[in-house]
């Protein structure tokens, strides 16, 4: 009898200790995340073990020296208080989760804009396909505006990686499939990039649309395209979702990064990485933003080439932000593209600008082979045309012209 009753009161005990550890174990949803930024001599391993003391880690970073800790919100003033005690420790940059697609400065406004006709006849889009493809020759405005169209005899963009860090793409999607070569799903953190927002789809189109089956053809129609999604169906990410997305840029040797997303305010890891990017080669366009306003960042920073909005009249968009960080100006208004599930859209924003001139560095990498981020830059720029009704801080240089980048 004393036998069995010690046994049970082993077994609850242990029943007790197990539920214990689970709670411990189970991962609390109130976390901060901190992007830990160490001295660049200090190694991994003890970048890991000093970053581990403070919270759980969720991924290195190693072009910033970085590692991404999550802490519970009720430690993390005690947390911050710890590494900075660490000489080790260069600073502890904060790593909020935001949406991406709005408009930098203006809550609320997108840096996708659906068009008005978009939102009035959604089949429009579906409709526009159709009739492309009964002729395929009929490029999207945008594109014939940077005169893709005259520069393909010579270059179409073969064989330039062009990653595209946003939403994911379709991969199934006829217009985009060819030219489809690989990905990941910063996010989930798995291999499937597959689109479930429709931004990174739309971005695709224009840079490297095939025009196989429905007309969307892009500027760079036969260059590699590569989905790297670092946000949600929302288009909201953390800012070490965004960097991990371009620390696999670098990582994967790609030449072009479009990113087609922005933030009002920026932090220094974000900034540390855009140069990161530059210093490994990956040149990166980024949107300007929606606001009207200051640009946005990653844009905003040096070594990325910021892209304004203009419309089919060569004026500069109403909501097109501007300053002198814009380096030059595409079409972003009444954008028809591809989409997710196979679809179309018209869109507007400078995210659509964006891919313009992403699929416009292609086309000049693959007739320039080994070029740099700046001197990628310094092309597109001598390219440019000044648009006459613009101020120099909407355009920058002017629009890019596509033949006089494959000369």
């Amino acid at each position: 009898m004393f036998r069995a009753v010690n046994r049970l009161g082993l077994l609850v005990l242990g029943l007790s200790l197990f539920a214990a550890a689970s709670r411990a174990a189970a991962p609390s949803t109130d976390v901060t995340r901190r992007i830990v930024v160490f001295s660049a001599s200090v190694p991994e391993a003890q970048r890991l073990a000093i970053a581990a003391q403070s919270g759980a880690v969720v991924r290195e970073l190693p072009m910033i020296n970085a590692v991404v800790i999550e802490t519970p919100t009720s430690r993390i003033s005690v947390a911050n208080a710890s590494l900075a005690s660490r000489a080790e420790v260069a600073r502890v940059d904060e790593d909020p989760k935001i949406n991406w697609l709005k408009a930098v400065d203006a809550p609320g406004v997108d840096f996708a804009l659906p068009s008005i006709p978009a939102l009035l006849a959604p089949v429009s889009a579906q409709k526009l396909g159709a009739a492309r493809a009964a002729d395929a020759s009929a490029a999207p405005w945008g594109v014939v505006r940077v005169e893709a169209p005259q520069a393909w005899t010579k270059s179409k963009g073969a064989g330039v990686s062009v990653c595209v860090i946003d939403t994911g793409i379709d991969r199934t999607h006829p217009d985009l499939k060819a030219n489809i070569k690989g990905g990941t799903n910063i996010v989930a953190k798995t291999d499937d990039f597959t689109d479930d927002n429709g931004h990174g789809s739309h971005v695709s189109g224009t840079i490297a649309g095939t025009g196989a089956v429905n007309g969307i053809v892009g500027v760079a129609p036969k260059a590699n395209l590569y989905g790297v999604k670092v946000l949600d169906a929302d288009g909201s990410g953390s800012f070490d979702d965004v960097i991990a997305g371009m620390q696999w840029a670098v990582d994967h040797h790609m030449q072009v990064a479009s990113m087609s997303l922005g933030a009002d305010t920026g932090n220094q890891a974000l900034q540390d990485a855009v140069a990161a990017m530059v210093k490994g080669g990956v040149t990166l366009v980024a949107a300007a933003g929606n606001s009207g306003g200051a640009v946005g960042f990653p844009g905003g920073y040096p070594g990325a080439i910021a892209v304004a909005a203009s419309d089919k009249n060569d004026a500069l968009a109403d909501f097109s932000s501007r300053g002198p960080e814009v380096a030059v100006i595409a079409p972003g208004v009444d954008v028809p593209s591809t989409y997710k599930n196979g679809g179309f859209e018209t869109l507007s924003g400078t995210s659509m600008a964006t891919p313009h001139v992403s699929g416009l560095a292609a086309l000049f990498i693959a007739t320039h082979p080994g070029s740099t981020p700046d001197q990628v830059r310094a092309a597109l720029q001598a390219a440019a045309v000044k648009l006459p009704n613009v101020i120099p801080e909407g355009q920058g240089a002017g629009l890019p012209l596509a033949p006089a980048l494959v000369k």
